[in-house]
């Protein structure tokens, strides 16, 4: 694809541009809607404000200077404010500046690939026990089975938590990840009311390893500090509970995702469960055609003239990270190719200096399971009675129950 100069594009009136009903609950980031607009052009209109549609203009957007993160109006935007917002504004994805860089700066080793890496033989224990217990019956109810249990319990792990309360983490951390689909507002008491149950779970470890301090991932956090700063305890309840949240309903989506995906092409499931040395690149193939995480957000900080389209100061700009990761301007061949070496990168995981934090994490822990879940039921199918949550803002499965034959290990 071409690069259009932005400043010999053609003139692009909003009023020309096709609008999409994302506050629609039963609307579909997948839809023919939406692929029909990206024919059509790079960008929509939308309740929210602008949406990107293709891989080249993402790109480029997301990095762009004059363009803020933009998630931090969520709450905002449905009308959300007290507690829930006070959260959300602290989060270190939705800071900007000096607060963003220092509390970036003092997050990063505790976020490591190092630091992770640690752990990888944990999480391959943890998978062989979880599949163990569903292969010989040849079916399962992958998210109660696998997907939950798995993203709470690689939590539990990481800080130090008792792992069998992983029902109250998954419990919790479900509930506020309602927050992110368009039912915000009615969710908002239960919302908050896990968030406050949350809180007190990361004071009681802060507490603990201020005392205690121990070599694991919870006590790197607590006694992070860079050049004399340190995190305040606000700061460190903040960054803790996003961790246990965006950590397991991350997790616990994208798995659910990449087994729909695989099961529409059983033929590259197939390849992972006889090379688990794909792992890494099925995860990325997996977050590029199929994310949980369907949008990144960005805010015009002031009027932004881009592709001859003259955006006006404070206007949410999403950018569609499935329609990018499957633009065919992009991927002339946009389905999942474990084997693939060229693949343009993949915007899942955001972008530029708002790159998300977790992501050693998340690929990671995703990167054991997967292979391992391919050897064990290579030939699966879904079964009837799968329950989703709305295709838009963060998705994945409520329920999704699974066939194969069973396979030895």
């Amino acid at each position: 694809m071409t690069s259009t100069p932005v400043e010999d594009a053609a003139p692009l009136s909003w009023d020309d541009l096709p609008y999409l009903h994302v506050s629609d609950p039963s609307f579909s980031i997948q839809s023919d809607e939406v692929r029909a607009a990206r024919d059509a052009g790079w960008c929509a209109r939308t309740p929210y404000g602008l949406a990107i549609l293709r891989y080249e203009e993402t790109s480029a957007l997301i990095k762009d200077r004059r363009l803020r993160q933009g998630s931090y109006a969520w709450p905002e935007h449905n009308g959300v404010t007290g507690r829930f917002a006070d959260w959300w504004a602290g989060w270190v994805l939705n800071m900007e500046g000096t607060d963003h860089a220092r509390l970036r700066r003092l997050l990063n080793p505790a976020f490591s690939a190092k630091a992770i890496s640690s752990m990888q033989d944990d999480f391959i224990s943890l998978a062989d026990e979880l599949i163990d217990a569903f292969a010989d019956t040849g079916k399962c109810e992958f998210v109660s089975q696998f997907s939950e249990p798995y993203a709470a319990r690689v939590v539990a792990k990481l800080l130090g938590i008792p792992e069998d309360e992983w029902p109250t983490i998954a419990e919790l951390s479900a509930t506020i990840g309602l927050s992110l689909g368009v039912t915000f507002q009615q969710d908002l008491p239960q919302i908050e009311a896990a968030l406050d149950q949350l809180y007190d779970y990361c004071d009681a470890i802060i507490d603990d390893r201020t005392r205690n301090p121990r070599d694991d991932f919870s006590t790197m956090l607590v006694q992070a500090q860079s050049e004399g700063e340190k995190l305040s305890h606000g700061e460190l309840r903040d960054s803790m509970a996003l961790l246990v949240f965006g950590g397991y309903d991350t997790t616990r989506n994208q798995l659910g995702l990449a087994i729909k995906s695989f099961s529409e092409q059983l033929d590259q499931w197939q390849i992972l469960a006889e090379r688990p040395d794909l792992g890494r690149p099925a995860v990325e193939e997996v977050m590029r055609v199929n994310p949980t995480t369907t949008w990144v957000t960005r805010e015009s900080i002031d009027e932004v003239t881009f592709r001859g389209l003259t955006i006006p100061a404070n206007t949410t700009i999403h950018l569609y990270a499935e329609s990018s990761g499957t633009d065919p301007l992009a991927y002339p061949n946009p389905r999942i190719d474990v084997t693939a070496t060229d693949r343009k990168p993949h915007f899942a995981f955001g972008g530029g200096a708002h790159h998300c934090l977790g992501h050693f994490v998340a690929r990671m822990d995703m990167a054991v399971a997967l292979p391992m879940l391919a050897k064990r039921m290579p030939d699966m199918r879904i079964g009837e009675g799968s329950q989703w949550l709305p295709d838009s803002g963060n998705t994945g499965p409520i329920t999704l129950p699974l066939e194969f034959t069973p396979t030895a290990k």
